[in-house]
């Protein structure tokens, strides 16, 4: 709330009527009614906390890899918005990892979670799969094909060259942890209010102007629904064990490890440079994640944001690069 609050200040200061929406918009989001939250779906393979669920379909496997920083039900959001739904019905067999509560994983690096979580989940399918990253989860899905057999790898907005983010972001990011780290260090864990405000801190003019948006939207309508699912999904996010919280700030974002491909899992060193075939798929509006910092290889920009072209208009087209890829 307080840097909230501080961010309506920088952006509307010179504008009151926006500030007045922006408070109404998160007043009415917070007393939203939520729609009930839909069961897990059945697991068919597990590696400590990590889980590997069923979400469908028939063929090949097709393993969904989401960020570690926000739950995994932004590739499955409701009924009618759904990638992984999308996805069951192009001829494969979609599962998707859900990395579980951080108080389960202590002590457990990003790489860690490639090495011993994600890596397992893949040996227990008994044929190389296809893997999608979404952000985070598109580095590690590299990571991950440079240690074990996958067919394919297709990425989502998803960093590997993070020098490609831009200084005036990259330096706000450094000085945010190095005032996190030391709290970061006594709970063991990075909490997620912290990486909030460092996503916030990337555009502060469209956080607030959302939420002005929101004020005026129809409370009952879907696409009102929607964006209370979206900021709840934000905001509820597990906090980052503090060893991947200090890998991603320190070896990915200040030093580029895997960008100048120094970045070691399991002892090996990474590449975006696979030895199967590699899509990457990048949001033209990304902040988060800019294009710049994408993989090598082969690239299909689409017009849309960093969430936007997993939930918002822009998904159709998503989906008709995806069922092409994936289809060959």
């Amino acid at each position: 709330m307080p840097l909230f609050l501080e961010l309506v200040r920088m952006v509307s200061q010179d504008n009151p009527e926006l500030a007045g929406k922006a408070l109404d918009g998160l007043a009415k989001y917070e007393q939203a009614p939520r729609l009930l939250k839909r069961d897990p779906r059945p697991a068919v393979a597990t590696a400590g906390a990590v889980t590997l669920r069923d979400y469908g379909g028939s063929g090949r496997p097709l393993v969904l890899v989401p960020s570690l920083i926000n739950p995994p039900s932004i590739l499955d959001l409701d009924e009618h918005v759904s990638l992984a739904g999308a996805l069951s019905t192009m001829g494969r067999r979609v599962l998707l990892v859900d990395w579980g509560e951080a108080a389960r994983r202590p002590g457990m690096s990003v790489s860690n979670h490639v090495e011993k979580s994600l890596t397992t989940l893949i040996g227990e399918l008994g044929e190389p799969p296809a893997l999608l990253g979404y952000c985070l989860g598109g580095t590690m899905a590299i990571a991950a094909a440079n240690l074990v057999a996958v067919e394919r790898v297709v990425t989502l907005a998803a960093p590997w060259r993070f020098g490609g983010y831009p200084l005036e972001a990259r330096e706000p990011l450094q000085q945010l942890w190095e005032s996190a780290k030391p709290p970061a260090q006594q709970l063991h864990v990075l909490p997620m209010e912290v990486l909030q405000s460092a996503f916030w801190s990337l555009d502060p003019k469209r956080t607030v102007t959302k939420f002005a948006r929101f004020a005026e939207l129809p409370p009952d309508g879907e696409e009102a629904q929607r964006f209370v699912a979206l900021e709840d999904w934000a905001n509820e996010g597990e906090p980052l064990p503090y060893p991947a919280a200090r890998e991603l700030m320190e070896d990915l974002f200040g030093s580029d490890l895997p960008g100048r491909n120094q970045w070691r899992v399991a002892g090996k060193a990474m590449s975006d440079r696979l030895t199967c075939p590699l899509l990457n798929i990048t949001a033209s509006n990304d902040r988060i994640t800019p294009a710049a910092t994408a993989p090598a290889g082969r690239a299909i920009p689409i017009d849309s944001g960093h969430v936007g072209m997993i939930v918002g208009s822009a998904r159709a087209k998503l989906h008709e690069a995806l069922a092409d890829f994936l289809g060959k």
